[in-house]
């Protein structure tokens, strides 16, 4: 793409990492490009954020968002939280629950929640992005969730535009599981359940979050400490043949989790969207931001064993920028000893349905893209537009389906994602993709593209989408679509 001023993007994005962005490079905080080594260096036992489950079909509480010191990374933190802890208490559901949550705002700015990945209404006291909770207010989230509500494992977290990337390296997250068919699978439901939560900030000498630089802007940013469940260097403690089950959520404004258990394979069962329609064995599971992923995990020999987060190429554009691939870094030990045990994997799992043969009622071209300007430096498009959540975008007629061509014509990975409605990929640059389950979230490499089938199949309304690369979104990354 070139400018109006028929300069390439790609020559602005050169002079403007040689040139500092002049001013506007002077007035952030810190050199261009940060790029600190990763650490994981402590060990501690593994713990996992409080629960908040539901009861004779029923969650009512309360979360409050504010800022206060927070145990991070091993040391004292000023950070937000929900409830003073981060990550927020997770929250335990079952298809057909109501939810009753009362936001209470004590941050000095306006916040909300969005319930990512969860299909429940984007109106009224729902799943909702245009509400906003001013400093001192409540709201009272009060929804149900449909009764045929897949089980899985989903998140949630602020989404006022212009502030959820900010709001969220600060802290403002928390997972939500919703039980169902597949804990039922002897084989999962046998497994010892395991969450966690991989999340990255970075904290200077006095316990708080720096403001961001302009390259943490317009690349989005990677902390330098990289926790699971707020912590470093957790450590696992199984017995040989124990068969755990990992729910993995990647909470990271950018970073994306190239994950590896040495010594080990990943047999996934879940994703976004629910259960696979067959567990697939790996050897590294990509987690872009926002992504989720349910493994079971097998423990080998007796031993230690790292989970690592392997080096990842976000894209041309970062080197442009002098940035390159993220570092390896450790994110828990996985310690094996003890008795032998007989645990096994799972070999099926349940129904999901394809909707491969069903009429599509309208196919649509999507086009992600960046320029510079902007109060950050860069602005970022979708069809050449910044997000105006007065206009709608896309309007979907309820009880269709629709396909949806997203191209990436940046230079760097965007990840993609629908609110309140999943998708399954159908095709990858024109190919076609193999069924590998619903999804909301969907990593799409540079000058590449995705094809999504979309059922809007209830809750009319208007909700977004967006690159979930939270200062992307901040900076524009993101359309309305209303479904009447």
């Amino acid at each position: 793409m070139r400018s109006r001023s028929g300069v390439s993007r790609r020559e602005l994005l050169r002079a403007a990492a040689v040139a500092g962005l002049g001013g506007l490079a002077a007035a952030a905080c810190g050199p261009l490009f940060t790029a600190p080594a990763p650490t994981a260096t402590s060990t501690t036992g593994f713990r996992e954020p409080p629960v908040r489950a539901s009861g004779n079909g029923l969650l009512d509480i309360s979360l409050e968002a504010r800022e206060t010191t927070a145990t991070i990374a091993g040391r004292a933190a000023v950070a937000y939280t929900y409830e003073g802890t981060m990550p927020g208490p997770t929250l335990r559901l079952r298809p057909g629950d109501r939810v009753r949550i009362r936001l209470v705002n004590r941050l000095g700015e306006p916040t909300n929640l969005h319930f990512h990945g969860l299909h429940v209404p984007p109106t009224g006291s729902a799943d909702n992005p245009f509400v906003e909770v001013q400093p001192g207010e409540a709201f009272q989230y009060d929804f149900a969730l449909p009764r045929d509500h897949p089980a899985g494992t989903f998140w949630y977290h602020p989404h006022v535009h212009g502030r959820v990337a900010d709001q969220v390296f600060r802290g403002l997250v928390g997972a939500i599981i919703v039980e169902g068919d597949l804990d039922q699978v002897p084989a999962v439901a046998a497994a010892s359940e395991r969450l966690l939560i991989l999340k990255d900030t970075t904290l200077d000498a006095q316990g708080r979050v720096p403001p961001p630089n302009m390259m943490d802007l317009m690349a989005g940013r990677e902390g330098a400490l990289v926790t699971v469940n707020g912590a470093l260097g957790s450590r696992l403690e199984l017995r040989p043949g124990e068969v755990q089950r990992w729910r993995l959520v990647n909470t990271s404004n950018a970073r994306y989790y190239l994950l590896r258990l040495a010594g080990h394979r990943l047999l996934q069962i879940a994703g976004d969207g629910g259960p696979l329609p067959a567990p697939v064995s790996l050897e590294t599971l990509l987690l872009p931001p926002a992504k989720r992923a349910e493994v079971l995990v097998q423990a080998a020999a007796p031993g230690s064993y790292g989970l690592a987060a392997l080096p990842y190429d976000r894209g041309a554009m970062m080197g442009m920028m002098g940035g390159a691939a993220s570092a390896e870094v450790r994110l828990l030990e996985l310690v094996v000893g003890g008795d032998q045990l007989a645990g096994r994997l799972a070999d099926n799992l349940p129904r999901v349905e394809d909707l491969s043969g069903d009429p599509v009622a309208a196919r649509r071209q999507l086009v992600l893209s960046e320029a510079m300007g902007g109060p950050g430096g860069m602005v970022f498009m979708i069809d050449g537009r910044v997000f105006d959540h007065e206009r709608v975008d896309i309007r979907s007629r309820l009880g269709t389906i629709e396909e949806w061509t997203v191209r990436n014509d940046a230079d760097m990975d965007h990840t993609f994602h629908l609110h309140t409605n999943p998708f399954r990929v159908v095709a990858t640059n024109g190919q076609t993709t193999a069924f590998r389950g619903w999804e909301d979230t969907v990593n799409i490499r540079a000058g590449e593209s995705v094809t999504l089938r979309i059922r809007f199949r209830d809750f009319p309304g208007r909700t977004v989408y967006h690159c979930h690369i939270l200062e992307h979104e901040d900076l524009g990354m993101m359309g309305v679509v209303e479904v009447t």
